[in-house]
């Protein structure tokens, strides 16, 4: 398919929303964990064996990335607001494509530890701007 992160990204959220909504956010922040490390052991066998540094069609990065931006409106009290949801996901996708500094760096370590580690800090950075936007919108208190 074309834009493999951006469906990565979008089949993210079902799950995250299911996990939230039966388990609290505490889970996503689990799941997220769970997934990084799970990832990182995966996409280190694939690269091993296609030899391709960042092949497009792995992308539990993309999952693991998007579920990090999601924390910061999982924890408010406007978790059930759709709009926020995209909100998180064009924010995740924005910063993954422009790939900030050091986010462009971390693709170059190696194994699955580059294809994962470029994708968490633009989920870092995705839950700060998401936080910062829960705050302008006054859904967040500091």
């Amino acid at each position: 398919r074309p834009a493999p992160g951006t469906w990565g990204s979008v089949a993210a959220l079902p799950p995250a929303a299911l996990l939230v909504w039966q388990l609290g956010p505490w889970s996503l922040l689990a799941a997220a964990l769970l997934v990084s490390a799970l990832g990182i052991l995966a996409a280190s066998a694939y690269v091993a064996g296609t030899r391709v540094k960042d092949p497009p069609e792995v992308v539990i990065d993309e999952v693991a990335g998007q579920w990090l931006t999601l924390l910061p409106l999982c924890f408010s009290a406007v978790a059930d607001r759709w709009y926020l949801w995209l909100a998180a996901l064009a924010i995740f996708r924005a910063i993954d494509i422009v790939k900030p500094w050091p986010c462009d760096p971390l693709e170059g370590l190696p194994g699955g530890l580059g294809v994962m580690a470029d994708d968490l800090m633009a989920g870092v950075y995705g839950a700060l701007a998401m936080a910062l936007l829960l705050w302008v919108g006054g859904w967040m208190h500091v």
